[in-house]
């Protein structure tokens, strides 16, 4: 079950003009619960004028080997977004010594270190789950190799610059770094531009061979990460073999259309070994009916994009406004976002614990 802890903020590293690194010390005690896979978030929450905010931002450190002991300390990197309630207040108000709340470990896009080859297609900080991802695969599996296509405004803009190069130096014969800038000139590599679904189909099978890369990670902006995904399947690729992860999504992007709502309803819901029946009120959220009566519900984003409310649907059907954090497999066995499902019958079980 996830769950909140202060943890100490024992480093602020600018990255860009527009974004930082932060670090966090573990305490022994702790280092268990904060284990985590290379690719996972953590959520940030802060109180503004008497409301609670929460923000997930991607690990970006290397994963603790399984067996050993846990992380003893973890870094994330906070991007500006304007008008942002958190992204404001880390780049100018955090600093070494302040203590953050912060949530354990969550999130399924994730690789756990094998030999074969995968590649990523990123765009600004989607860079972030991916250098843990690479990180860790390229220290602990001397077998591995991984492409990394990265998308970027400009040189100046581009976070992790000297960890990406560093671990080029590293590994040369294992790690291919490929970099697109979309406004500005480089001296050398590939031409200025977006990476739109048609660059992509002709660029990526000229960089690797495609159908033996083992898994693809795609993260970033919805559009980028949209046209990869159309790019993959026209090139072959099998939808079990891409994994996604979107940082944002524009307000009224993909809306699932309505289904009609019973009058009356109710949600059963099991957490942390407990359940309970509340009533549905008109136009809420299954989480937000949770969220009345267990405050400890897991929770995000809200917008139906980092996955952290994910239940299982036990009985009842259900109509989610938005989904781009389950993987069809995932729905497909019944996993639900709690923020984005309203019921479409009287009754609806939860189970969050599964």
């Amino acid at each position: 079950m996830a769950r909140f802890h202060p943890l100490p903020v024992t480093a602020v590293d600018r990255l860009t003009d527009d974004s930082v690194a932060l670090t966090f010390a573990v305490p022994p005690a702790l280092r268990e619960e904060y284990r985590h896979s290379p690719g996972q978030h953590l959520a940030l929450r802060r109180t503004v004028d008497g409301t609670e905010v929460r923000r997930t931002y991607s690990i970006c450190s290397p994963a603790p080997a399984p067996g050993g002991e846990g992380p003893h300390t973890l870094r994330v990197a906070v991007r500006f977004v304007d008008g942002g309630a958190f992204s404001a207040y880390a780049l100018k108000e955090i600093a070494v010594g302040d203590e953050l709340e912060v949530m354990t470990p969550a999130g399924r896009f994730t690789l756990e270190p094998a030999p074969g080859l995968y590649a990523a297609i990123v765009g600004g900080s989607g860079i972030t789950p991916v250098l843990s991802i690479v990180t860790t695969l390229l220290e602990r599996e001397p077998r591995a190799r991984f492409c990394l296509l990265r998308s970027d405004r400009t040189s100046a803009s581009t976070m992790f610059l000297e960890e990406v190069a560093d671990l080029k130096d590293r590994y040369p014969e294992r790690f291919q770094l490929v970099t697109v800038l979309s406004r500005e000139e480089q001296q050398a590599g590939l031409p200025t531009g977006r990476l739109d679904g048609e660059r992509l189909s002709g660029l990526l099978p000229a960089l690797l061979p495609v159908d033996e890369v083992a898994g693809w990670f795609l993260c970033g902006p919805f559009g980028l990460v949209q046209s990869a995904e159309r790019a993959l399947r026209e090139l072959g690729v099998p939808r079990t073999r891409i994994h996604e992860e979107i940082f944002h999504v524009d307000a009224g992007a993909t809306v699932t259309p309505s289904a009609p709502a019973p009058a009356h309803s109710t949600v059963t819901a099991r957490l942390d070994g407990r359940g309970g029946t509340w009533p549905v009120r008109d136009g809420e959220s299954l989480l937000e009916t949770v969220l009345r009566n267990r405050p400890d519900a897991p929770y995000a984003c809200k917008g139906g994009v980092c996955g952290t409310c994910r239940a299982f649907l036990v009985s009842g059907e259900v109509r989610m406004d938005r989904n781009f954090a389950l993987e069809r497999e995932e729905t497909d066995a019944g996993y639900v976002l709690a923020c984005q499902s309203h019921p479409v019958t009287e009754k609806v079980e939860l189970d969050f614990d599964r």
